[in-house]
């Protein structure tokens, strides 16, 4: 038997010895924070110090040093992200992670992101494109000097940075990302999709409410949808869906798939942001408050800067100031998206207009690739891609653009089997797809405004996304202003951009441009005779304002919440807003909770269940067992109400991202026997009550007192691509419970129809930011994960509990080293 225990000892040793390779691995890749590393390109040592609420602070003696250094650090604390991003945006994630991934591909590289990219870096000014290849310099120096070692993805994925090519990243891969960001926040181009499905099987009037125009306001178009496609014979004669493949597709397959599908969707994509004027402060200086709503993932998007650098020339010649600027920069781009500098501050939320609409191609039976124009019929501009794919040969892919731009419906899996493709195809015009788009030089420019009239002026080149921008400066004045530019529309127009539209017709097309200061805006008076102004992605349109900017807002609860709780403070401090950020009253649910209280459910735990809900007023705390019984409720009587009627596949096609909740407060209210069916809208809502209480006793038993919203409403930051990989997600996701609902400020956007967790919280504030303009070091932040990327890395996990129980960091310009690396040339 002594060879048994030597081989035990043989198989230990082994074991320990690997684990310390491993772990000697894992220790090499962790970002360096401390000592000295030699960069190339620089002209003099660049100071970077991490303190103690880890954000990072470069101060070199050029701005181009400043951002060079800025590419360095985003290489080393989010080097996958950037390699993830990069071939994203290229088209090139299956030549990394195979075939599950080619719906994605072919999308991106439709839609022709890269191309369009080269093309805007081409017009841009001298200064700007320095910035962009001092910045991609940076991240490539970083990766050839060695100094930056590959994380654990680039090894279990055996990537290279920069893959065959060896460029990490380049100037036109900036423009790439924030075309990229622009296309996250684009538009209403999924709810026209959601329009033309729908109207195959409802008619005008129950098409609008199943997707109703914002609180007062009519629909934006009176045109007879269904009839319009019906009279063109624009839907597929046979089944209204795809069929879905016969094999289980895996997680990542389903991520592309959904992600390609899912383009477009408003709901959830949104943003809260207010500023408060001097007047109702304590301290007599505005409060700027912004939390951005996005997909939330590990890493972060964000990652928090201060970036300084003392005033100097460029290479040819021209003037610059001094640079000191912190907050939210993106990986990718090199400079503060969302901050301040010593003397304003700014926050955005989505403005929400209408910059996508799609267009029905007719196409001529009797010559193939001719497709329909108001001067007769011309050719498809066509161009050839090849997709890598590993494992297996490489995908050809024919590209179609029409005048309007690219052909979607040939990579879009959801309009195969609705419209009749021989036929029609259905293209994109996307205001972000023009060669004079030139958002990024608008963001350079803001990160030395002062004042609130120079980042007026440094928005002025604000393309695309439109945003909705509160700002605040340390004189006192405040001001909102929508920046980017919004497509005309002629008065004849009347689809108005709410639905695909025929292609062939002139009086679809846009005719031009908003002039950008007749954009939305309220001046400094009007904020001061209110005392605050705010936004949350409602109609931002202020009285009187007669151009078309969309009809696809989200719903006011958000908005009215905030105002409500602005409004009940005489004097708000930086704790104050704070606290708003992290309101959890959903006014979504107390409009709906009367009609649930009248429930007669037959479930054992119905009588219960009832008690618990007459005394909830709403707050969707983790610990509240009436707020998982109402969403559960809810997403049960969303879907008993709308599925008989749109059909199974259909619904689960429109459902999930986007939630429905207006259309279902109206049948409510309305008491529509359409909807409701045979049995009514009462027992409809009885019924709903007793599937959700089912639901709910199967996973936590039938302890009511033991039911918590948070067990099934988790924050789950998704890591790409191994959140979808069962037991790596358990190292590379970030988890904490979370508060919140689909309507509350603090917003917790679940997607009901995620098959493993629908409750899950995927969507919310990607980070508070609180701005103190009476003591700028004195203002806050926070986000859902840490500075670092690296999963293995305690930095990477450090915000996480902190968000999830509203506290915050300090943002400070001047706050004390906890680290120093010092970048040498």
């Amino acid at each position: 038997m002594k060879w048994i225990g030597r081989l035990a000892l043989l198989l230990l040793a082994a074991f320990l010895v690997a684990g310390g390779v491993l772990a000697a691995h894992i220790l090499r890749s962790l970002p360096q924070l401390d000592g000295t590393v030699k960069l190339t390109g620089l002209s003099a040592p660049v100071s970077i110090t991490r303190d103690a609420a880890d954000i990072t602070h470069i101060e070199g003696a050029t701005v181009l040093d400043t951002w060079r250094a800025l590419g360095f650090v985003h290489a080393q604390e989010r080097g996958w992200q950037l390699e993830f991003n990069r071939r994203l945006m290229r088209g090139e994630l299956s030549e990394i992670l195979g075939s599950a991934t080619v719906d994605t591909d072919k999308l991106m590289r439709t839609l022709g992101i890269m191309d369009m990219a080269k093309k805007q870096l081409q017009g841009l000014s001298s200064a700007t494109r320095s910035a962009l290849l001092a910045y991609s310099e940076g991240i490539q120096h970083a990766w050839q000097s060695g100094a930056v070692r590959p994380s654990p993805e680039f090894k279990l994925l055996g990537v290279q940075p920069g893959g065959a090519s060896g460029q990490a990243w380049s100037p036109e891969d900036s423009l790439g990302w924030a075309l990229m960001m622009a296309l996250d926040l684009g538009g209403n181009w999924g709810q026209e999709f959601a329009r033309l499905s729908a109207a195959q099987v409802l008619n005008k009037e129950q098409l609008w409410q199943l997707l109703p125009a914002y609180p007062g306001e009519k629909p934006a178009s009176a045109v007879d949808l269904p009839a319009l496609y019906a009279q063109l014979g624009v839907f597929a004669p046979k089944g209204p869906i795809a069929a879905a493949s016969q094999a289980a597709p895996t997680a990542l397959a389903q991520w592309s798939a959904d992600w390609v599908r899912d383009m477009g969707i408003l709901d959830g994509k949104g943003s809260n942001n207010w500023v408060v004027h001097g007047s109702r402060t304590a301290s007599g200086k505005p409060l700027l408050a912004n939390d951005p709503h996005l997909a939330l993932s590990a890493p972060a998007i964000w990652y928090f800067a201060h970036l300084k650098a003392p005033a100097g020339q460029w290479h040819d010649g021209q003037a610059y100031p001094a640079l000191d600027v912190i907050g939210a920069t993106l990986p990718g781009l090199p400079f503060v998206v969302l901050g301040r500098t010593q003397g304003v501050a700014w926050g955005f939320t989505n403005t929400g207009p209408d910059v996508q609409d799609l267009y029905l191609e007719q196409l001529d039976p009797q010559r193939p690739g001719q497709y329909r124009t108001p001067t007769g019929w011309a050719p498809f501009e066509e161009r050839s891609e090849t997709i890598r794919v590993k494992g297996q040969g490489d995908v050809l892919l024919k590209v179609r653009a029409t005048r309007h731009g690219p052909v979607i419906s040939d990579v879009q899996a959801q309009y195969k089997g609705l419209i009749d493709m021989q036929r029609y195809v259905i293209s994109l015009r996307w205001s972000a797809l023009t060669e004079d788009n030139k958002t990024v030089e608008a963001g350079m420019l803001t990160n030395w405004a002062q004042t609130v009239p120079e980042l007026k002026k440094a928005f002025t080149d604000n393309h695309a996304p439109m945003q909705s921008v509160v700002m605040a400066d340390t004189l006192g004045e405040v001001a909102y202003q929508s920046v980017g530019k919004l497509p005309t529309r002629a008065p004849d127009n009347d689809i108005r951009g709410v639905a695909p539209a025929p292609g062939w017709l002139a009086q679809y097309d846009w005719t031009g441009w908003l002039p950008t200061n007749q954009n939305p805006a309220v001046d400094h008076a009007s904020i001061e005779k209110k005392g605050w102004h705010a936004t949350a992605n409602q109609n931002i349109l202020p009285p009187g304002y007669v151009h078309f900017v969309g009809g696809d807002w989200t719903t006011p609860e958000r908005f009215e919440r905030i105002e409500q709780l602005l409004a009940a403070s005489p004097k708000h401090t930086r704790e104050s807003l704070q606290a708003i950020q992290n309101d959890v009253t959903s006014l979504g649910a107390r409009s709906l909770l009367p009609v649930l209280r009248q429930a007669q459910p037959q479930h054992a735990l119905g009588a219960k269940a009832l008690n618990i809900l007459n005394a909830f007023d709403g707050q969707m705390k983790p610990d509240s067992a009436a707020a998982l019984i109402f969403n559960v409720w809810a997403d049960e009587l969303t879907r008993s109400l709308l599925a008989p009627q749109l059909g199974k596949e259909r619904f689960q096609l429109l459902y999930g991202k986007r939630h429905f909740r207006a259309a279902v407060e109206g049948i409510l209210q309305r008491s529509d026997p359409f909807w409701c069916g045979s049995i009514g809208c009462s027992a409809q809502v009885s019924a709903a009550l007793d599937r959700a209480l089912r639901r709910i006793s199967a996973q936590q038993g039938a302890d009511l007192n033991q039911w918590r919203w948070g067990a099934w409403h988790p924050a789950i930051s998704i890591h790409k691509p191994f959140g979808k990989a069962p037991y790596l997600n358990a190292i590379f996701d970030v988890r904490s419970e979370s508060a919140g609902d689909l309507f509350t400020v603090n917003v917790g956007q679940y997607w009901a129809n995620d098959a493993k967790e629908p409750f899950a919280n995927r969507h919310a504030a990607s980070m508070r930011a609180v701005y103190d303009l009476a003591e700028s070091e004195q203002s806050t932040f926070i986000y859902q994960t840490g500075q670092s990327g690296h999963p293995f890395d305690p930095r990477s996990r450090r915000m996480a509990k902190a968000w999830s129980t509203g506290q915050y960091l300090p943002l400070q310009q001047n706050g004390s080293a906890l680290h120093r690396l010092m970048l040498l040339p």
